[in-house]
């Protein structure tokens, strides 16, 4: 294997004396590449909807589409208003004025109910007139009592249209299923984050062929919409609040956009500082941004070519590839910065850098993207989008920064400086340095006893680690839109639904009275379940048409509020009222009367706890309608099924980078007794992350799973370094004590600024405004700096334990009884 290492870093030697001789060429070739990819940024496409999570194969994600191709879309905007009576005229008139102006102003409305238009159904004579509750305004108090009593006992308004005290009612918006336009995403381009008074960017679309679900720019425009013109009505004392999961899709988007934004200007900031306290030098700092820049570039134009959409959880790509993306260059730039200073040959100096460093930066490199792309097989299509391109963004800054950035250092002026001579030997890095490799070889054996006891104690807190996906909890506590739904849900028993599709196999199937029959035992069994927060405000089917018929038709009389016993009947009554011309059937029912909706609305809780409560109702269901098939959907049914393929993807993805890591790590060292130990340091940071998030009880949601798997990925960057260059010194002096002291004030000083650059880069998203990103952030830049201390203590503790010392006279290596190293590197070439 030593052989195999020593081939590979004179191949990197050759790579970069040749890239010095074509610098012109390599540039020019490398910017035409570029050019061509990054002309395609402008077809990216964002997308925030729920169902975005889901791969468009998954069966939940077709059974959806086939229950929004039938029954149109069951996610509603609910307005809801508390005024100081409901019943009073001149709130009557408010209501009307701001009925109208939304149906007239909100674009995609395929239907609009309110107490002014809702279905009355009554009987005069023989006929059935079903028309609107409002269509004869109350004229006096009387009049008005009388329609208080009509809305109060009608069981259909009750928590739909009324809450049940009456205090609250409110306004229900139900766009259209399908796109007008026939697009299917919309451009981030020209995309700027709207407020609730300024549009959204309506040039920021792209058409596509065939018919299309409603975009994600759609659901803005009738968000900003239904938002303008509500704040026309709202007052002090008229409270109005606007909820339902378009209004939570379309706020994700907006955080997300100011995130992504936000972090990309304080990563660049971070960086750009870190780098010119490290090198001080403008150079130091130009071209590993520039390299890093353009590799973010063209994995963004990759992601717009292949159709990948930026989605909630990829919005952390573009600061993620610059923090990660910086380290590669930092440990060439760190190796040929001294060699320049001592040697002033520009090309040696790069060649040096690279035959020193390159086979490190490509395993970590490697490693990265592995622990990424672990990702790829993903059950959520955001986490495999998330892998794929941000290990191919990984890769592609290796690609730039041993290509790209040879070239740019052999044409870029570099001023030579001199050697900083014993200044460096009492730097306070190298000071700091020399105390921690004192420290972790002097007192291995406690430091691996202290290092058992923290891995025991995160094992026993993984234990309370509990999942979880509730995208309103992501908002702050007083965000409008959590606050809305959250008043909706507690006034009105719900603000999203469970759809349940019973389809009979037969035409008319739906006219046998039994089968009506179990739809309302059903109902009614239905608003029973609980299970956690999660509860049933309303379960309902075309039964409750079906009796408002069969009682309209006896004259109104409330003991015939009931199904018919006779088939005929029930067939005969649905005619009737298809005829009076309500299409509100079509809500319930398909055109042949095989398939029935039945609706069951919940509010907007954790969809872990969702998946306990479907399981209740498609055992009843399958149990009570053991002829017909049945099929559960809707919003909160693919809330309930993203959890669960997180959690199954976030198993595999787990195992994956696991075994890929710890195989790259043995060939790496070449010993397999040693790799598979130095795994050691890169899995206790992880085991340290997961037992914060069980002592802290923090949710293990989609961001929290995908840290563990970016964070090894990153951690054994610092180690694959470590062992590298230890690997080097030990070979050479025979003595692990002083081979450690070597690696550490060699490569120890990159691992420090690129473990400072990365942690930073991801407490930048402790800024977010969503609480999941912020969480995401805080753990994976704690689990990046507790991988230093790995590297810095567990790691070289291990070294001293398993390697023999192999020095003849017996003596401690002359750079450990001084204090001082044979070779330093400080490439700022001053103090750090």
């Amino acid at each position: 294997m030593s052989a195999v290492r020593f081939w590979i870093e004179k191949a990197f030697e050759r790579l970069a004396r040749s890239l010095f001789r074509n610098r012109i060429k390599t540039v020019v070739v490398m910017l035409m590449i570029t050019a061509a990819i990054v002309s395609q940024i402008p077809k990216i496409t964002v997308d925030t909807s729920m169902e975005g999570f889901l791969h468009e194969d998954d069966p939940a994600m077709l059974a959806y589409n086939a229950f929004r191709d039938q029954f149109g879309r069951d996610e509603v905007v609910i307005v809801a208003l508390q005024p100081q009576a409901v019943f009073d005229f001149d709130f009557l008139k408010t209501l009307a004025s701001l009925h109208s102006e939304l149906e007239e102003k909100v674009p995609y409305i395929d239907d609009i109910t309110s107490m002014i238009n809702a279905r009355s159904t009554r009987g005069a004579k023989d006929e059935l007139i079903v028309g609107d509750l409002l269509e004869t305004w109350p004229a006096n108090e009387r009049e008005m009592t009388l329609l208080k009593q009509r809305v109060l006992s009608n069981l259909v308004y009750e928590n739909t249209l009324i809450s049940e005290d009456g205090r609250f009612t409110t306004i229900i918006i139900r766009t259209h299923s399908h796109s007008s336009a026939g697009q299917d995403t919309e451009l981030l381009e020209g995309f700027e984050e709207t407020t609730l008074l300024s549009p959204p960017d309506a040039t920021a679309e792209v058409k596509r062929p065939g018919p299309m679900y409603l975009t994600d720019q759609e659901n803005s425009e009738v968000v900003f919409a239904v938002q303008n013109v509500v704040a026309g009505f709202r007052s002090a004392s008229l409270p109005i609040w606007v909820a339902g999961s378009p209004v939570v899709t379309h706020f994700l988007k907006q955080s997300m956009m100011g995130d992504m934004r936000k972090f990309v200007l304080l990563a660049t900031a971070t960086v750009a500082l870190v780098l010119f306290l490290m090198f001080r030098r403008v150079s130091g700092v130009l071209l590993p941004l520039l390299v890093v820049v353009l590799s973010l570039l063209n994995t963004i134009g990759l992601m717009a070519i292949f159709g990948a959409a930026i989605k909630v959880p990829t919005q952390i790509l573009p600061s993620f590839l610059l923090a990660v993306g910086v380290g590669s260059s930092v440990h060439i730039l760190a190796i040929f910065f001294h060699r320049f200073r001592s040697s002033a040959d520009k090309q040696d100096a790069i060649a040096y850098a690279m035959g020193h460093s390159g086979l490190a930066v490509a395993m970590t490199n490697i490693t990265t993207a592995s622990g990424l792309m672990s990702f790829a097989t993903a059950e959520l299509a955001p986490i495999a989008d998330l892998g794929i391109f941000a290990g191919v963004g990984v890769l592609l800054t290796f690609v730039y920064t041993i290509v790209m950035l040879p070239a740019l250092l052999a044409l870029v002026p570099i001023a030579h400086k001199e050697l900083p001579g014993s200044r460096d030997k009492k730097s306070n890095m190298g000071r700091l340095l020399t105390a921690v490799g004192n420290f972790s070889t002097g007192h291995p054996i406690a430091i691996m006893i202290s290092s058992g006891v923290v891995i025991l104690a995160s094992l026993a807190a993984i234990t309370s680690i509990r999942f979880s996906h509730h995208p309103l909890s992501w908002f702050p506590h007083d965000n409008p839109v959590r606050l809305a739904t959250e008043q909706i849900d507690r006034e009105l028993k719900g603000s999203i639904s469970l759809e349940v599709i019973i389809d009979t196999g037969k035409p008319n199937g739906l006219y046998d009275p039994a089968l009506l029959d179990r739809l309302e035992e059903a109902a009614a069994h239905v608003e029973k379940l609980e299970f956690e927060k999660l509860y049933v405000g309303k379960a309902w089917s075309v039964t409750t048409i079906l009796k408002e018929i069969h009682q309209a038709l006896n004259e109104n009389r409330p003991a015939y509020y009931r199904i018919p016993r006779d088939r005929n009947l029930v067939a005969q009554e649905f005619l009737l009222f298809e005829n009076s011309g309500s299409d509100d059937l079509e809500d319930f029912v398909d055109s042949q009367f095989a398939k029935a909706r039945f609706m069951i609305k919940v509010p907007f809780e954790d969809a872990y706890h969702a998946g306990v409560f479907i399981e209740q109702v498609n055992a009843y269901f399958q149990q009570h309608f053991p002829a017909a098939s049945v099929t559960l959907t809707g919003m909160i049914g693919l809330l309930a099924r993203t959890i669960t393929a997180a959690i199954h993807s976030m198993a595999k993805s787990y195992a994956i980078a696991l075994g890929v890591i710890t195989v790259l790590m043995i060939l790496l060292i070449g010993r397999v007794r040693i790799g598979l130990l130095s795994m050691i340091p890169n899995l206790a940071p992880i085991l340290l992350m997961l037992g914060v998030i069980g002592f802290f009880r923090l949710p293990m949601d989609l961001f929290t799973m995908m840290v563990a798997s970016i964070a090894i990925g990153l951690a054994v960057d610092d180690t694959i370094h470590f062992m590298h260059n230890f690997r080097r010194y030990y070979d050479q002096c025979g003595d692990p004590v002083a081979a450690v002291h070597q690696t550490l004030q060699t490569t120890g000083r990159a691992m420090l600024v690129t473990t400072i650059v990365l942690s930073i880069g991801f407490f930048i998203f402790s800024f977010a405004a969503m609480s999941n990103i912020r969480n995401f952030g805080l753990l994976t830049g704690f689990t990046i700096v507790m991988a230093l201390l790995a590297d810095y203590l567990l790691a070289p503790a291990l070294m001293v334990l398993v390697n023999k010392r192999k020095s003849k006279d017996g003596k401690p290596h002359p750079s450990i009884a001084s204090g001082q190293l044979t070779e330093q590197i400080n490439p700022g070439g001053g103090n750090q």
